[in-house]
């Protein structure tokens, strides 16, 4: 019989305030390091009043870490010091590099109907590639592959493969899978994860049987041990967000949005931040 991962953990997420005063819930943070490597956070943001929203995320830097926006209702209008500027819209995907250091802004819009949603997931860096030079990959909606993954079972794939299909991005820093995944009700699937990948899921929508433990919306489930996973939805189904990858093992020194390995390269960064010579690449 195949090795199955069991859950050693399910917590729900948490209402905080982030940015200029945006309102949203945290899945995991900082309280969780180093048990989620190499992922460093997940937020969940959005709401259907935009006086929740609205104040948006102005200019502010990141070093030693990927940022990866995906969003599900509304726009976002972002920019940073690379030279990219734009908007992105729903199922739009926008992954950046921090690396070495980067400054950007990201403002979300009050669509017709006020309704906003999105996630966005902070990556770490191994210490090799902290100071790396940054970079900033938008990705269309329509440049997302699906995959089916059993009968009623389908995932979008942003990165790494799932069901013999691979995400559009292919240059990872750090190994990861990320899949969005839909669920029909009572429909049943098992993923095959790498063995040596941290695993974890975030249920959106309804509910399922995460290796036998019910779950719904708001909630990550953190699984133990090596081999596939194996989630039944519930009868009103289930959308969820799964995420693997392989950990990094690295001492994590973080403090606001950016992220080293030790306390002397956070006072570094921070002191370049105020001297102006955070930004070692410019557009």
């Amino acid at each position: 019989m195949a090795t199955r991962r069991m859950v050693s953990d399910v917590w729900r997420n948490r209402p905080t305030v982030e940015g200029a005063g945006v309102r949203l819930h945290r899945v995991f943070g900082n309280e969780q390091v180093p048990r989620l490597d190499p992922f460093l956070m997940l937020d969940d943001f959005g709401s259907d009043r935009p006086s929740d929203y609205l104040s948006g995320f102005p200019w502010h830097p990141h070093r030693g870490i990927e940022t990866v926006t995906y969003l599900d209702r509304g726009t976002v209008e972002h920019g940073d010091s690379i030279g990219n500027a734009g908007a992105i819209g729903p199922g739009d995907i926008q992954w950046m590099s921090a690396g070495s250091g980067i400054i950007h802004q990201e403002m979300p819009q009050a669509p017709p109907d006020g309704v906003l949603r999105g996630f966005q997931l902070w990556v770490n860096l191994p210490a090799k590639h902290k100071m790396m030079a940054p970079r900033y990959r938008g990705i269309a909606a329509a440049g997302i592959p699906a995959s089916t993954l059993a009968a009623g079972v389908t995932a979008k794939v942003i990165a790494g493969e799932a069901g013999g299909v691979r995400g559009p991005v292919k240059d990872l820093v750090v190994d990861i899978c990320y899949l969005d995944v839909t669920a029909a009700r009572s429909a049943a699937c098992e993923h095959h994860v790498p063995t040596d990948h941290r695993c974890l899921a975030y249920v959106v929508e309804g509910e399922g049987g995460f290796a036998g433990a019910r779950v719904g919306a708001g909630h990550l489930v953190l699984f133990e041990g090596r081999g596939a996973v194996t989630v039944e939805s519930g009868p009103r189904g289930c959308r969820y967000l799964l995420l693997s990858g392989r950990p990094l093992g690295e001492p994590v020194a973080w403090y606001g949005p950016i992220v080293m390995n030790t306390e002397e390269e956070l006072e570094t960064a921070f002191r370049e931040y105020r001297d102006g010579t955070f930004v070692k690449v410019a557009r």
